[in-house]
């Protein structure tokens, strides 16, 4: 099910979300006013793509992603989350993000979901958020207790209607596609094509 591709305006830079159950991936996009930083990549040249892999998997689970991405000319980092917690994984992967020259895109499945929009805090770099079968969380938010309030098994890692419950508090722009919970490893042709969106809209 698709609705139209015109994103609606959100409180942060452009968040996109793509929340994956056993039945249905949700994909969403939001649009909201661009934020103060490094400004539009130079002509010609892409935004950079940032990967986060989730807590039971590695860089390698996004291969599949990044061959399209980098297909695309996108320039792309598959970050290694170092899994150490939350306040640890989002300080290393803000210092990834700080490093990169011009605006970036982090994308994050499952736990890389919390680790992006913790890290995003702050980074003038930053243009959108891409979510993939992950919370959306807003500052402080715990996504233990996001699961323990949705509670359902329609994805057997994060509740289905935690994922909607975020993607819509965002104003998100959602599509869902059929795929399991490891939607960058199933799906990557819709993870990349979320993805571009997110790039193109961000501005």
């Amino acid at each position: 099910m698709q609705r139209p591709s015109l994103p609606r305006r959100a409180r942060g830079p452009l968040s996109l979300l793509a929340t994956a159950s056993v039945a249905a991936a949700l994909l969403a996009t939001s649009v909201a006013p661009a934020s103060a930083g490094k400004g539009s990549p130079p002509p010609g040249r892409k935004r950079t793509v940032v990967l986060v892999h989730g807590a039971f998997a590695d860089s390698s689970s996004w291969n599949g992603v990044v061959q399209r991405l980098s297909r695309e000319g996108y320039p792309v980092v598959a970050a290694a989350n170092p899994l150490r917690g939350l306040g640890i994984d989002a300080a290393y992967l803000k210092e990834v993000l700080a490093e990169i020259d011009g605006p970036v895109v982090p994308a994050g499945h499952s736990y890389g979901g919390s680790v992006i929009s913790d890290a995003a805090q702050g980074v003038k770099n930053g243009k959108a958020l891409v979510c993939i079968a992950a919370f959306l969380p807003e500052k402080g938010e715990n996504a233990v207790e996001l699961s323990g309030t949705f509670p359902g098994t329609e994805d057997r890692s994060i509740p289905r209607k935690a994922q909607y419950f975020t993607a819509d508090r965002a104003h998100a722009y959602t599509t869902e596609v059929r795929t399991s919970h490891a939607v960058s490893v199933s799906r990557p042709g819709e993870v990349v094509r979320v993805i571009e969106a997110a790039a193109g809209a961000a501005r």
